[in-house]
């Protein structure tokens, strides 16, 4: 049994009894995405050395906790399938001495991903930008994570379209990236499928609202309420 129907299962009516002191969800603006409710997603977590580490593992914790019930049965959940991918499957060092094992890599990741994530991170290799352009066709939702947004923007893939990245960066983004139309201030802008989160933090906001988009308002409450998150905002969203 997967973490998220542990999750779900052992929430029951005391989730049901405190949600009213949640609060409402960061952003109930939620543009569907419509998915086969029989199989679970795929999210791919794109990593490389000196990866900040809160910028995958927030919204890895949010994936993994987030859940749908489907059906009567103890086993009718579906939910999201965590992955990483890298250049190499060889131990990476995160920051600050963190290490990391990628499952896979560009060559080997054995599906098309539902969701691609991509937080701050060293060398962006042809390799890395040439998997993040292909799988993206494919994908739902492509999202960067704090200055993740200057490998999407490498990619081409923001051009024309919002973003934001972590405060310290706003000028060297600007400077760097002028067909890109950076927002100052958001902890996310969401254009649809291609969205950019703030610093560190912001991520794990950008990753309920992707879970909300498939799963609706109930399911990011709920996720939210498991990781003892607090949904208020202190910074305003972006949706297009």
């Amino acid at each position: 049994m997967k973490r998220h129907e542990v999750l779900t299962m052992a929430a029951g009516s005391a989730f049901a009894l405190t949600l009213g002191s949640q609060g409402d969800a960061a952003d109930d603006d939620f543009t569907p995405i419509p998915w086969n409710r029989k199989q679970n997603l795929t999210v791919a977590f794109v990593v490389g050395k000196q990866a900040t580490v809160i910028d995958f593992a927030g919204p890895w914790e949010v994936f993994q906790d987030a859940s749908l019930r489907v059906g009567p049965g103890k086993n009718d959940f579906v939910g999201f399938d965590t992955a990483m991918v890298s250049d190499t499957k060889s131990t990476l060092e995160a920051t600050n001495g963190m290490l990391i094992s990628p499952a896979y890599t560009y060559d080997t990741f054995p599906k098309q991903p539902n969701v691609i994530v991509m937080g701050a991170q060293g060398e962006h290799t042809p390799a890395k930008i040439a998997w993040i352009k292909e799988a993206s066709k494919g994908a739902d939702v492509v999202m960067s994570v704090c200055t993740g947004a200057f490998l999407l923007a490498q990619t081409g893939l923001l051009d024309g379209l919002r973003a934001t990245t972590h405060h310290d960066y706003y000028d060297a983004f600007e400077k760097r990236f002028p067909a890109v139309h950076l927002i100052r201030g958001p902890r996310f802008v969401d254009n649809g499928k291609i969205s950019a989160a703030g610093g560190l933090t912001s991520g794990i906001e950008l990753a309920l609202h992707i879970v909300g988009r498939y799963m609706g308002t109930p399911a990011v409450k709920q996720t939210a309420y498991y990781m003892e998150y607090n949904l208020s905002p202190q910074r305003p969203t972006s949706t297009a």
